[in-house]
């Protein structure tokens, strides 16, 4: 297994987003994660990418049956032949100041045996020095070219009206074989939970079998909230002979996008069940995944990869990454939405990073804006925003439905349509009048319905834009998909600086005032527990006062463990534990007051 040069990846953002960050860091060893949802982008990502890099370029044309497959594997190839290109480029580089070679192994973090290598190597002179840098270009990796695919996205496509095609051209199917199908030799993150069709359809996939020696040359990565989740998904595929080699653990409320709330579960204690029951959990797993290979063949790798952990969700600091890594013993830790203000990774146009650089903590937002009826993180005063409520003033609420990607809502309908798109809104706003005859309370179902916004287009909107696109008709706007740790980076830096701050060798944060982020995440979760009470509206049954107790006593155990980590001397939670331990009480007494409704 490859032991990849750096201790952080780029995760999935949006569709857009990350759509092409392996063109851009994958060649300085980067790990980043790309959609595959979207495969009208990849199609036009391509073109842009073969006009820039002089590539032949054909079309596939979206009408055939298997377009979706086809063009998700050749995006793929693609971007692994131009990172390879890349890679081997910069790998045969001379070693002076100003080349990408240098760059590759200056981002490298301090304590990396390549990084003292290197900096070993600028100190010889003569045959020497020639003889540590072929050594050290001989152990240089490019960074993995990742894909996501969100399992709940897996809309039945048709050949004609009435006529569905087989469930393998399902939209999240046909990305799994797109990618199965291409010539890399990575991972694919499964996110939004259980899809039982969509994992017994992956294990028809040769690639995703281990050889002899336990390689892959297709991995899964399991995303999830908390342990139980895990265990859950984890039994499911080892049943099918699929190996989970790596565990994403992500926090549920203080991460980008999707938001997948916990039950007052925090990250920290999580990570604590984690880390204790790693073994457990392989054992568990790997009993299971032998007993479905005798069951398929009858063979057995001689041995298989130990479960990897990784993280994500809030981290900020050097200090809080170093923490995950050594406390939790992580593989690797996602720097997301900082890095939606680094444009030498992501693809984001200049007004919608400006409004992120200047985005605060009452300007960042779970919202009620994604068709999928699940809380989604976003940032007020988007373009995509202001085109909606545009639409909603002239009398016009709802969006052109263009890439359906979400649709699937049946209320008013035979065939599923988004609850983001017009003729949903409409029918729905009709219903409402006809049934609700007070006028605020009209007003606020109006709210409710015409809130939501389409995603699909939205967030490929910056990549479009920046690649001279034409854009469709009526949705110029751009959504974007930061988490609440947005707040705290206010401008856009470059990729050696985000790096350097994540290692700890410069602080993009100075002059900002920022939690720790377990500190944030536990407030996140006060404060959502005390929208579901005050949603309740003061008549709260008692299946619900159950809930809300277990939610608060949930939260309180995570604030106990972190009292406990930050009275164990052994361990370096935080340089300012004092102001750690003041707000982490504040918070507890703010949940007492909250639960005085209950």
């Amino acid at each position: 297994m490859i032991n990849f040069p750096h201790t952080f990846h780029i995760p999935v953002m949006g569709t857009g987003y990350t759509i092409d960050s392996p063109i851009k860091v994958a060649r300085f060893g980067i790990n980043s994660v790309v959609s595959i949802i979207d495969h009208r982008l990849m199609e036009m990502m391509r073109e842009y990418y073969s006009n820039e890099f002089g590539k032949p370029f054909y079309s596939i044309n979206e009408k055939s049956i298997d377009s979706r497959e086809k063009r998700i594997t050749t995006y793929l190839d693609f971007m692994g032949e131009i990172v390879a290109e890349q890679f081997e480029r910069i790998r045969n580089e001379e070693f002076t100041p100003s080349s990408e070679i240098n760059k590759y192994f200056e981002l490298l973090p301090d304590d990396s045996p390549l990084k003292c290598t290197y900096l070993e190597m600028l100190a010889l002179e003569g045959s020497e020095r020639i003889s540590r840098e072929n050594q050290l270009r001989e152990q240089m990796v490019p960074g993995r070219i990742d894909v996501n695919v969100m399992t709940k996205v897996d809309r039945q496509n048709f050949a004609r009206k009435n006529q569905p095609l087989p469930t393998e051209y399902n939209d999240a199917h046909s990305a799994i074989r797109g990618f199965a199908k291409s010539k890399l030799k990575s991972s694919v993150v499964l996110s939004a939970g259980l899809n039982p069709r969509l994992y017994g359809y992956i294990a028809e996939f040769a690639d995703f079998l281990p050889d002899k020696n336990g390689n892959f040359n297709k991995q899964i990565i399991l995303k999830v909230s908390d342990y139980r989740s895990a265990l859950i998904q984890g039994k499911f595929l080892a049943k099918k002979g699929l190996w989970v080699t790596e565990f994403r653990i992500e926090s549920g409320l203080n991460c980008g996008g999707h938001a997948f709330a916990t039950d007052g579960h925090l990250i920290g204690s999580i990570l604590q069940e984690f880390r204790d029951k790693s073994g457990e959990l392989q054992s568990t797993l790997h009993s299971l995944y032998a007993q479905a290979m005798s069951d398929r063949d009858g063979t057995m790798p001689n041995a298989l990869p130990a479960i990897r952990y990784s993280v994500q969700g809030g981290v900020g600091s050097a200090e809080e990454h170093e923490f995950l890594m050594n406390e939790y013993g992580v593989c690797s830790v996602g720097w997301g939405s900082p890095f939606l203000l680094v444009p030498e990774a992501v693809n984001i146009d200049a007004d919608t990073m400006r409004l992120l650089s200047k985005a605060g903590e009452g300007d960042l937002y779970l919202s009620n804006i994604s068709p999928l009826g699940v809380p989604f993180n976003t940032v007020k005063g988007t373009t995509a925003e202001l085109e909606r409520d545009a639409r909603i003033k002239a009398g016009k609420p709802g969006s052109p439905c263009y890439k359906e990607h979400l649709i699937s809502n049946r209320e008013f309908t035979s065939d599923p349509i988004c609850t983001a798109s017009r003729q949903y809104q409409r029918k729905k706003m009709d219903e409402l009048r006809s049934t609700i005859t007070d006028e605020s309370e009209l007003k606020k179902a109006f709210e409710a319905v015409t809130e939501k916004t389409c995603l699909c287009v939205g967030l490929g909107n910056s990549a479009m834009g920046n690649a001279g696109a034409k854009l469709y008709n009526g949705m110029r706007g751009v959504v974007v998909c930061p988490g609440p740790n947005m707040a705290y980076f206010s401008r856009e830096v470059s990729l050696k600086e985000m790096v350097d701050h994540i290692y700890g060798r410069t602080n993009i944060l100075i002059g900002q005032e920022r939690p720790h982020m377990f500190v944030k995440e536990l407030s996140i979760y006060v404060d959502y527990l005390k929208k579901l009470i005050d949603e309740s509206r003061g008549a709260i049954n008692q299946k619900q006062a159950v809930y809300f107790q277990s939610f608060k006593e949930n939260l309180d155990g995570c604030i106990d463990y972190y009292k406990q980590l930050v009275s164990d001397s052994s361990t370096r939670l935080a340089t300012k534990t004092d102001r750690f331990i003041e707000d982490v009480n504040v918070l507890k007494i703010k949940l007492q007051s909250v639960m005085m409704a209950v």
